[in-house]
């Protein structure tokens, strides 16, 4: 259950930070058209592996209500530490990659 959470926290704030604004208020420029789209690609396909990874632990009818609720919960997370914690945001997204690997061989 939490490598999932983990890969759509990653994904999601992958994709927020290809946003001009988002990546301005995080990191103080604005982003290149070469990041803008390795972060959008590496969002994408962060949120496509966690979908994978549900599918793999619960199959495929549990594992789409896991990914869902995954999803939800991870994407709230963002919306609200976002306007008042932004650089929270960002380094439990960094952690949350590091974790990753970590959640990976650990079965909770």
């Amino acid at each position: 259950m939490w490598l999932p959470l983990f890969l759509c926290y990653g994904g999601f704030t992958a994709l927020c930070l290809s946003m001009d604004r988002h990546h301005r208020d995080l990191l103080g420029a604005k982003p290149s058209p070469r990041r803008r789209r390795t972060l959008q690609i590496g969002g994408w396909l962060l949120l496509l592996l966690s979908l994978w990874v549900a599918m793999a632990l619960k199959g495929w009818a549990l594992g789409l209500v896991l990914w869902s609720a995954v999803l939800m919960a991870s994407g709230l997370a963002l919306v609200l530490l976002l306007p008042y914690w932004p650089r929270l945001a960002l380094a439990l997204a960094g952690v949350s990659l590091l974790l990753s690997p970590v959640a990976a061989f650990v079965p909770l």
